[in-house]
């Protein structure tokens, strides 16, 4: 992965990520994940979780849902897989404590509605704090949730992110397999 000056990585605040949906010829969406929003090496390369040392990649193959460990710029390969991903909020950050409450918010509804046009069979929240304040839920825990977005079951799961120490990989990708299971 190439390494960013300073200057490139705050140049990458203004940018966006284009979401990882289905194409012509691919599988219905079994799990959309949502990641809270981009950080800034994922803005500057264009890939979701690119930065080093994030989980995401690892957690899914260690999940069974990849074959193997893709790379970010391999993103892509998750259409085939009846995967996609999508951010609550667009804006690239640093640190996700960046967002204002109100960003989180309105990303609530801004996955509302993405999932009521794909349908996925399961929105994976990636970052239980994010998940709370955006769906107005202050007493979640990481898991499934109680609440259906239509026919679409909603599942926490920790985010992924190194600065999110407090979950290790191996509990995470027991998180995320649950998940797979239930998704099959």
């Amino acid at each position: 992965m190439p390494r960013f000056t300073r200057a490139e990585l705050e140049a990458a605040r203004s940018r966006t990520i284009e979401d990882v949906l289905p194409g012509p010829g691919d599988p219905p969406l079994r799990v959309l994940f949502c990641g809270i929003n981009p950080g800034l090496v994922s803005a500057a390369t264009g890939h979701h979780f690119a930065r080093p040392g994030n989980r995401f990649w690892p957690a899914l193959h260690g999940a069974g849902f990849t074959p193997r460990v893709l790379l970010p710029a391999e993103q892509g390969e998750l259409r085939s897989l009846g995967l996609g991903i999508t951010n609550m909020v667009p804006r690239a950050t640093a640190r996700a404590d960046e967002l204002t409450p109100a960003e989180l918010v309105a990303g609530g509804a801004r996955l509302r509605a993405l999932v009521a046009e794909w349908r996925p069979r399961w929105l994976a929240v990636v970052g239980l704090t994010a998940y709370r304040t955006a769906f107005g839920k202050p007493r979640a825990s990481v898991g499934p949730q109680e609440e259906r977005l239509g026919t679409t079951g909603v599942w926490v799961l920790p985010n992924p992110s190194g600065l999110n120490a407090h979950w290790q990989l191996p509990a995470m990708i027991e998180e995320y397999a649950r998940l797979r299971a239930a998704a099959a």
